[in-house]
């Protein structure tokens, strides 16, 4: 009898009374299963009393009416197995780990060199610095010797160009070598025979006062400045404006006088809690001088104030001081609070100020729009994510490249230390990449991390404790359509702001 009534049973479920026809081939009664269960007519397997019935022939089933015959196949496709064997985050190397998640690269220790490791990966993170040294052309050896200036900004350049190709941690054999021919306190070794640790501070000031030697600064439009300026003076330079008045004589004329600064300090005293309090102490201080007038040693009060603000500033923590007792530069625990952001408007002159007053104008009436923007789409009942072509606002003044036009600056890197003694313990590096996005450089193990761990190096206790920070410029993004209905040049690169 070529057409049957029968039952197909399929895992939990039961399909009764279909229609075969044996006259056909059986895949057309695949097919009809198919339209029924959603399996695939070639992932079916049919049976009937463990006969397994093909595609193009009804051979050896007896079919009959009532018969319940067995399918088995899935509706869905079976996962193919991958091509590359899965391994988890925490199973990788660290080269591994690192090019998984984007990281940068990490440094190896030589052997206490973390104080070298930490201060290169901060600087680092300076994008001009970087594109300075790719145009510098000097080699380390000069003329058969080895000089500070040239032996590091070359080194510098050659570690970085290294750091750059590689996802995997660097040894920094070669930089090293430089630090210790040049400054050969660095490489002094302890009774175990093995490199004594170094204060990391030490480190950068020798490292800046080398590039500050040979990187050429950029062009300016006063060409006689341009020619006595270097690239670490127009970018991390500062200058305070000094005024001196003799507390003990009325008739000693108040003298003023300029002094370049390439960091700040923020003296850790007992009634400072905030960085900004430390470092506005030392503005007003009193000194004792030779007095012309008095022709004698006398008491003036020098008060200093910013008459330049470098794009790029470099804070140090005064956590450090020597301990007779004990013969050591002991360490101020002390928990001092730092801010993401950073303004100095209330440390500059008069006339710095009035320069600063129209950028930061800018600042204001940007956040003000935001707000704004922010309150209609909340009235709306709208979230605000919209994307806006945005051109970055120049941050220095057009006379004065690599300075500061507004004196708001953003957290770029933190320099730790963790120990009791500046000759001990460890140091680690904290780089912001972009917005709450950060990485920590512990030498040559790189890990991701937030701006909540950033706030955490205050100090304190046995933590890591914020030592040398940089700051670097506050950047105005402009919208385009705002540039545009400004009947501005809009020429200049663009980027994608989210808001």
């Amino acid at each position: 009898m070529p057409r049957v009534t029968v039952n197909v049973k399929w895992g939990k479920e039961k399909f009764t009374n279909i229609e075969c026809d044996t006259d056909e081939p059986p895949v057309l009664f695949k097919a009809q299963l198919f339209a029924l269960s959603g399996v695939q007519p070639e992932r079916q397997k049919v049976m009937i009393k463990g006969k397994t019935i093909k595609d193009d022939d009804w051979e050896g089933a007896k079919l009959k009416d009532g018969v319940t015959l067995l399918m088995m196949g899935s509706a869905e496709a079976l996962p193919e197995a991958p091509v590359e064997k899965t391994v988890f985050l925490e199973d990788m190397s660290d080269a591994q780990r690192a090019e998984a998640l984007e990281l940068p690269t990490g440094l190896e220790n030589l052997g206490n060199t973390c104080y070298m490791n930490a201060t290169v990966q901060c600087l680092k993170s300076v994008p001009e610095l970087q594109e300075a040294l790719k145009k510098y052309q000097g080699q380390a050896f000069e003329g058969g010797t080895v000089q500070p200036g040239p032996a590091i900004t070359a080194g510098m350049r050659d570690l970085y160009n290294l750091m750059d190709q590689t996802p995997e941690s660097v040894p920094p054999i070669m930089f090293l070598n430089l630090l210790h021919m040049v400054f050969p306190r660095f490489a002094e070794k302890s009774e175990q025979g093995g490199f004594q640790q170094h204060d990391a501070n030490e480190c950068w000031t020798e490292l800046v006062r080398c590039l500050q030697q040979k990187l050429t600064g950029e062009p300016e439009s006063d060409q006689s400045a341009a020619a006595n300026r270097t690239f670490m003076d127009q970018f991390f330079s500062g200058e305070f404006i000094q005024t001196w008045k003799c507390i003990e004589s009325e008739e000693q004329a108040v003298t003023k006088t300029k002094e370049t600064f390439y960091q700040l300090s923020c003296f850790i005293e007992k009634e400072v809690k905030y960085m900004l309090t430390g470092l506005q102490s030392r503005l007003k201080e009193h000194i004792v001088k030779r007095s012309s007038i008095l022709d004698r040693d006398a008491q003036f009060e020098k008060s200093s104030k910013i008459n330049r603000l470098p794009a790029y500033l470099s804070v140090q923590f005064v956590r450090f001081y020597f301990k007779e007792k004990d013969a050591i530069n002991a360490k101020i625990l002390k928990d001092v609070k730092f801010s993401q952001s950073l303004d100095l408007f209330d440390m500059c002159t008069e006339e710095l100020q009035k320069k600063l007053t129209p950028m930061r104008e800018r600042f204001r009436e940007d956040e003000d729009k935001r707000v704004e923007e922010l309150q209609k789409a909340k009235e709306a009942g709208k979230a605000l994510v919209t994307e806006k072509k945005t051109k970055s606002e120049p941050f220095s003044f057009p006379e004065d490249v690599g300075s500061s036009n507004s004196g708001y600056y953003e957290l770029k890197a933190v320099l730790t230390h963790k120990g009791r003694s500046s000759s001990s313990g460890h140091y680690v590096a904290w780089v912001r990449r972009k917005a709450d996005n950060w990485v920590m450089f512990d030498d040559d193990k790189v890990s991701p991390v937030t701006t909540e761990d950033i706030l955490k190096l205050s100090g304190g206790g046995d933590w890591h404790c914020a030592y040398v920070l940089l700051y670097g410029p506050r950047i105005l993004n402009v919208p385009i359509d705002q540039i545009q209905s400004e009947g501005e040049d809009n020429s200049a690169e663009v980027t994608m702001e989210t808001s």
